[in-house]
């Protein structure tokens, strides 16, 4: 119990120390917000990794689907990184990182409403963001309630409130810098915590053959040894699962984010390496060890439900207490760094795209900045009371925020940076397509699984965005030109002077 504690307390003391010395850079918005878009490779991959893997992937998610698929989860690990990782930086980073730049706008609602020219559609974005960010917020915190309870013994309760006022105190006072600043740090922690726990694990079991063998004598209605296959027991309801959480990414405004704020294109290359390599350690690692979860001792009840969330700590409660230490620093490493991110997003969001153009026009640079910070203590304090006390609907909410948020942004998002034909009403037909499935399966689950819903939303959105843009007016030329103006530069070459050509004679 003293080496746990005295883990966490190093942890937190180190989180604390790195708000107050990065405050500096906190003193106005392009500071609070993007770190003044100088933040090197490094800090932007590992904030972008960080960001992305939550304690909801690593207990639940991992212990979910790796009950589910077997070892065959761990493709969805494999998407992340690829697809959610390498090809979102390659495709989005360098024109997102310009664009906005060159349109000087700092949030995904404030690209919508500058690339389209529309107040309203960044009103609307930003409502969207507000609403479904929050609720994703409050289940970060799930994850964590019973691994403290297995580790200290502890009240879930006081574990959410600790965590969130330790977020809140140094992202209040260090803005951007210090969540990317943290992000690094927890990004290390999760790198060497996840492959010091596989092994352990595996050891466990008689290291990875072993592990292999016991997990293909779980019976299975669909063939013997499915769930040590390489497709697992359901490969199609494997694959919503890969697009949803590896192509969401690619319309979430707490990730795209993160391509506002790195330094130049240099920086753009070199994440991109590292910002894979973290998802394949990460991602990769965390659903290999939930490939076998049907081997925890986990059972399903009477009515055939299993309790997920329990599945990961279960399998970790026989660890060494240095061992489980680790663990506990990794998921709070991975929890608070999405957590960080979230509030900063919805609170800069809610500031800038819809309490400034709404009801503060004049509103002075020290003025947004304290507004953000404010609510920034509001959006961590509702995420808290969300989390305390659930009630259904909110969980259900949580399921779907993903898919509705990259429902309604990703293709909108995507076509905008490439595409001089997307329309306005493009747009918001993504925008209502995108809310309206994922909302509507909530109800009245005509899809079923709200993965394969989320899915669905942005598939439909990225078919919807060019078919409504073709049928509907183009958009002012010189608006457009303005906007691509960006991605093109002349340039003047010096050369020596040359032979000049003369008249042929024939």
């Amino acid at each position: 119990m003293i080496i746990k504690i005295a883990l966490l307390i190093v942890f937190f003391a180190v989180m604390l120390g790195i708000g107050f010395y990065t405050r500096k850079h906190a003193t106005n918005v392009g500071g609070f917000v993007l770190g003044g878009r100088a933040v090197g490779p490094w800090l932007t991959a590992f904030a972008y990794g960080t960001s992305y893997f939550s304690a909801v992937v690593f207990v639940g998610y991992a212990g979910q689907f790796g009950y589910k698929y077997g070892i065959a989860s761990t493709w969805i690990g494999i998407g992340n990184a690829v697809i959610g990782s390498l090809i979102a930086w390659v495709v989005l980073g360098r024109r997102t990182r310009i664009m906005t730049k060159h349109l000087d706008s700092m949030t995904m609602p404030d690209f919508f409403g500058k690339r389209f020219d529309s107040k309203a559609l960044r009103v609307a974005a930003s409502v969207i963001a507000f609403v479904f960010l929050i609720p994703y917020t409050a289940s970060v915190y799930n994850g964590l309630s019973n691994l403290f309870g297995m580790a200290f013994d502890i009240p879930y309760q006081a574990c959410v409130i600790g965590m969130a006022v330790l977020t809140a105190i140094y992202v209040i006072v260090g803005g951007y810098m210090a969540t990317a600043l943290n992000d690094f740090i927890q990004g290390i922690i999760m790198l060497i915590g996840i492959v010091v726990v596989i092994v352990a694990v595996l050891s466990g079991h008689g290291g990875f053959i072993s592990a292999i063998k016991e997990l293909a004598a779980v019976p299975s209605d669909v063939m013997p040894g499915a769930y040590a296959s390489f497709f697992g027991p359901d490969p199609l309801g494997l694959f919503g699962v890969v697009i949803l959480t590896s192509l969401g990414t690619w319309g979430l405004p707490q990730m795209v984010q993160k391509f506002y704020a790195i330094k130049d294109e240099k920086s753009v290359r070199t994440g991109t390496i590292i910002s894979t390599f973290f998802a394949i350690v990460v991602a990769g690692g965390c659903y290999f060890l939930g490939g076998f979860s049907q081997i925890s001792g986990i059972e399903a009840a009477a009515d055939g439900s299993v309790a997920y969330d329990a599945i990961i700590p279960t399998m970790l409660s026989a660890l060494p207490d240095i061992l489980i230490g680790i663990v506990i620093v990794l998921v709070l490493s991975a929890s608070m760094s999405t957590l960080s991110s979230l509030v900063l997003t919805s609170s800069s969001t809610l500031t800038l795209d819809f309490i400034k153009p709404l009801f503060a026009k004049n509103m002075k640079e020290k003025g947004q900045v304290l507004c953000m910070r404010i609510f920034l203590a509001f959006f961590i304090i509702i995420s808290v009371v969300i989390a305390l006390d659930p009630p259904g609907f909110i969980a259900q909410l949580m399921g779907i925020s993903w898919g509705a948020l990259a429902g309604a942004f990703l293709a909108p998002f995507l076509y905008g940076l490439y595409m001089k034909r997307v329309t306005k009403a493009a747009v918001w037909a993504s925008f209502f397509v995108g809310i309206g499935i994922t909302v509507s399966n909530m109800i009245y689950p005509y899809i079923g699984s709200p993965i394969n819903a989320g899915a669905i939303a942005m598939v439909a959105g990225l078919i919807i965005v060019p078919i409504v843009s073709l049928i509907t007016p183009k958009p002012k030329k010189e608006l457009v030109d303005d906007v691509f103006a960006c991605l093109e530069e002349s340039v003047t070459v010096k050369r020596k002077v040359a032979l000049p050509d003369e008249p042929s004679n024939s």
